[in-house]
């Protein structure tokens, strides 16, 4: 899987497209191991991101439990719209596995090759 750090200019459209089933399946020569290809490289996106987002709203937290001392902050509010817009991880993942921008690897493919 690519681990490389995501630095929001990607190509993926927050909107749900149609994607070729032939296309999908041609990449690895099976429709599901492309499919655990895909769902294993958004889990790995949906972490990144949210380890970011956590990361900058540390910066906000505050260690008072006073209801009144808890007032809006128009920085947090949008680093929050910000990642609310941005498109869902599986769109992410589905994208740069069909620009060819995911390494992935089948070693029980490889020792059967071997064999």
């Amino acid at each position: 899987m690519n681990k490389n750090k995501r630095n929001g200019n990607n190509s993926a459209s927050p909107i749900l497209e149609t994607k070729s089933v032939a296309y999908l399946q041609s990449k690895t020569g099976n429709l599901y191991e492309s499919i655990v290809v895909i769902a294993k490289r958004a889990n790995q996106i949906s972490s990144t991101l949210k380890e970011e987002l956590h990361g900058k709203l540390e910066e906000f937290a505050t260690t008072t439990d006073n209801l009144e001392e808890i007032h809006e902050n128009r920085e947090q509010i949008e680093i929050s719209k910000h990642y609310e817009k941005m498109p869902d991880a599986t769109l992410i993942a589905t994208q740069e596995f069909m620009d060819d921008k995911v390494y992935f690897r089948n070693p029980a493919k490889e020792e059967q090759a071997e064999a």
